[in-house]
């Protein structure tokens, strides 16, 4: 008889512990996919928040400098002002990341970037704007950094289509405050100083998805469980990544290529977004639809940083895609040079599809570390001395266009940085991993 009620009572039990889980388990689940919907919309807003703050400056560029008597040395040195934040600020992202979680830091950034935009058309004086952009670049720098680490961890199946999606709002964020900062600025009475505050609006939305996230320490997916063979029972993976010792990143040759190349498409990139514009104007071309040659360039990176990504994540070496981007860059800019008015559009084509290195470069960041910690080290030492070797580039743009009183010097210089950029890129693209390499 006991036997007999056991027979029978265990599987009434069973079935009521059946029913107090599984409401448990559909509520987890439904708790992980909204919280994956949030992380890819925090994902795509901040990315369309990480380049309107220099692409809406450079459609206003002349407004800005006659208004603030700016010289052409210093407007040089106002485009060379991102790079230098974005290597001052992006060293300090992975240790903000680790004391704080990479979702907080990312929020943080979205509030500096929506301050900063808020503020510097209205500040009065060169220093106060300047002061007033790096608020909101020092926002954009630790966002740059660690939206790899985001996608590593949270997609470490998906980097390809994950970067893809994430650069493709980044040239879209680019590429729409190049085209419809001039047109807003007539709308709102052609005050540039709301023309470029109105950006600040869109870095707000941005810091929305990442508040129910900053509980999330380390950004760590819900949906992985806990690891049965670290040290500690139930550590988890970012727990025991925390742990990880320190890369000597500074041994590896990969980490070194791709902080060179990851340098030379800046300098290329931010002299395109600060002074293409300038070029066409002087040119011959009106205000307006130089603005629009540079949206183009910028738009083209829409579709095409999601498609190179995807491609390159299939690729062992990244280095043929290297090979066409330069060559496409080097037959623009000798348009440039030529006829910058006749062939504006043709010109405005190949340069879109150069600056495409952008998300060359973050998708190679993704695949040449094998870790969480490894993508954070590989993101920031190539980011910041990425971004440390391109501040002298806009910088000498100004002072050569200003001295030489035209645009051959400067466009030579830039068709002559396109050459070590390809030849060190393809280096990057080979098929090995930082961590190998410091080891050894």
């Amino acid at each position: 008889m006991p036997s007999e009620e056991t027979r029978t009572t265990t599987p009434t039990a069973g079935r009521a512990q059946v029913a107090t889980t599984a409401p448990r388990e559909v509520r987890g689940t439904s708790t992980r996919a909204w919280t994956v919907r949030l992380v890819v919309a925090g994902i795509v807003l901040s990315a369309l928040n990480l380049r309107p703050a220099i692409t809406s400056l450079g459609a206003l560029l002349e407004e800005v400098r006659t208004a603030l008597g700016m010289s052409g040395g210093v407007a040089g040195l106002l485009t060379s002002v991102p790079p230098l934040c974005f290597a001052v600020f992006g060293v300090m992202a992975p240790r903000l990341a680790r004391r704080f979680g990479p979702a907080a830091v990312v929020c943080a950034g979205m509030v500096a970037i929506a301050a900063g935009l808020a503020v510097r058309p209205y500040v009065g004086g060169t220093p106060a704007f300047l002061a007033a952009s790096a608020l909101a670049l020092a926002g954009i720098a630790v966002s740059n950094v660690l939206m790899p680490v985001i996608v590593k961890r949270w997609f470490p199946d998906r980097i390809g289509s994950m970067t893809g999606l994430y650069s493709m709002a980044l040239a879209l964020g680019t590429s729409s405050a190049a085209a419809v900062t001039v047109p807003l600025t007539g709308a709102l009475g052609h005050n540039w100083r709301s023309g470029l505050s109105v950006w600040a609006l869109l870095a707000a939305v941005a810091v929305l998805p990442w508040l129910p996230l900053l509980r999330e320490r380390g950004a760590e997916p819900a949906a992985q469980p806990p690891a049965r063979t670290g040290s500690v029972r139930g550590e988890t993976a970012p727990a025991r990544e925390a742990r990880a010792p320190a890369l000597r990143i500074t041994r590896s040759r990969t980490a070194w290529a791709l902080a060179v190349f990851f340098g030379l498409q800046a300098t290329l990139a931010y002299i395109t977004m600060g002074w293409m514009a300038q070029i066409f104007r002087d040119a011959g071309v009106s205000a307006g639809t130089a603005g629009l040659l540079l949206a183009f360039t910028m738009v083209l990176g829409v579709p095409l940083a999601f498609v190179i990504p995807r491609l390159a994540a299939r690729l062992p070496h990244q280095g043929p895609i290297v090979l066409v981007l330069g060559v496409c860059g080097l037959v623009g800019y000798a348009g440039l040079y030529l006829a910058p008015a006749a062939g504006a559009w043709a010109w405005a084509l190949l340069l879109g599809v150069a600056n495409c290195a952008f998300p060359l470069a973050l998708t190679m960041v993704g695949m040449r570390a094998r870790t969480g910690p490894g993508v954070a080290q590989l993101s920031a030492f190539a980011q910041s001395t990425g971004y440390l070797i391109s501040i002298p580039g806009p910088l000498l743009v100004g002072v050569l266009y200003q001295n030489s009183g035209g645009w051959g010097m400067p466009l030579t210089l830039m068709a002559g940085l396109l050459v070590p950029q390809t030849v060190v890129g393809y280096l990057a693209g080979r098929d090995r991993t930082v961590e190998d390499e410091a080891a050894r």
